[in-house]
């Protein structure tokens, strides 16, 4: 019994600091930003922002860029999240649950904030790729951040976890910036992103762990 108490007085402050900084305080930025987004508002430093990033430009990062923005798009991340669902199937029911509501439900709320929001996206220069959809918020930065954060949820006890949190920051930061770098969001849509797949995924372990399902 006094083992068990001393675990949760242990666990309640890593609780807390998760609901407050992974949840209520990117939840809380979001919604600042979105409501400037619905009434169609300028944000003075993201213009400036995307040309002196589009000022560095070159052949090397053009295809760095794209690479990274194909690496984390539907045609790769989101085969790569189906094998890692069958996987998971195959051992872990409560673990393949966790990862499906995290990640694809991250990608569905995804294309819903978009239609509600329907930003449209920077138009400063030619660009290399044609996107057709709304900007708001950025689908790589949210769906990559969610694949990110559920895998290392799952790691987190395992000997593994350094290796994930390292790759995984950098492979979400690589992918949200090579967006700006292409031109094809602003950065108020991958802040946004990162900050909605992070709450959404720490949200759903939240509820899910409380249920002792993860």
């Amino acid at each position: 019994m006094a083992t068990l108490l001393t675990h949760a007085r242990a666990a309640r402050p890593a609780q807390l600091l998760r609901l407050f900084l992974g949840i209520l305080l990117p939840l809380i930025i979001v919604g600042v930003v979105a409501e400037d987004v619905l009434e169609r508002a300028r944000f003075a430093f993201e213009t400036p922002l995307l040309l002196w990033i589009h000022a560095h430009a070159s052949p090397a990062l053009d295809q760095l860029a794209v690479g990274l923005s194909f690496i984390g798009g539907v045609t790769i991340i989101a085969p790569v999240s189906a094998l890692i669902l069958l996987l998971l199937w195959l051992r872990n029911r409560p673990l393949a649950l966790f990862w499906a509501v995290s990640v694809a439900g991250a990608a569905a709320l995804n294309l819903v904030l978009k239609l509600i929001f329907n930003r449209a996206r920077p138009e400063l220069w030619p660009r290399l790729l044609t996107e057709t959809d709304a900007s708001f918020p950025s689908g790589h930065s949210m769906y990559s951040m969610a694949f990110v954060v559920a895998l290392m949820l799952m790691l987190w006890r395992t000997p593994f976890r350094p290796l994930a949190l390292v790759l995984g920051v950098l492979f979400t930061l690589a992918v949200g910036v090579s967006r700006l770098y292409l031109g094809v969001h602003y950065p108020t849509d991958v802040l946004c992103g990162w900050l909605a797949g992070l709450a959404w995924v720490l949200g759903v372990y939240s509820i899910m762990h409380a249920r002792r399902s993860v």
